[in-house]
């Protein structure tokens, strides 16, 4: 069964630190590119950051300077390094990643089921 797993979430103060991962498993041949993406309760799942096969990231402007996204292909595996965190980053977090699970076959998007991040002031 391929899945992502996401983990790393938690509660923590303003200003501080926390490190996401999103780990990718199953039966899978290749990830194209992976991201981040969050909800906050009443609104839109936005983008945080992406990232290519070829390390290529893109940031949302909010989160610019503050978070670091990165990969580890070997482990098929997503991170989030997120600093400075304010109370506005408060959401669920979500990675996400184009598989492909066959030699030559198409890339099928998966979803994590989501961690919980929790910034007090």
């Amino acid at each position: 069964q391929v899945q992502l797993v996401e983990s790393g979430g938690g509660l923590v103060q303003a200003r501080g630190s926390l490190r996401l991962s999103c780990a990718a498993s199953g039966s899978i041949f290749s990830i194209n590119s992976m991201g981040w993406y969050r909800q906050a309760p009443g609104k839109q799942r936005e983008l945080v950051a992406t990232i290519t096969s070829g390390g290529t990231t893109r940031y949302a402007d909010s989160v610019k300077g503050r978070f670091t996204v990165s990969r580890d292909n070997a482990k098929n595996t997503l991170y989030l390094q997120m600093n400075s965190l304010k109370p506005e980053d408060t959401a669920v977090y979500f990675c996400n990643a184009q598989l492909v699970l066959v030699v030559r076959g198409p890339s099928y998007l998966y979803w994590g089921q989501g961690t919980q991040v929790t910034v007090s002031s």
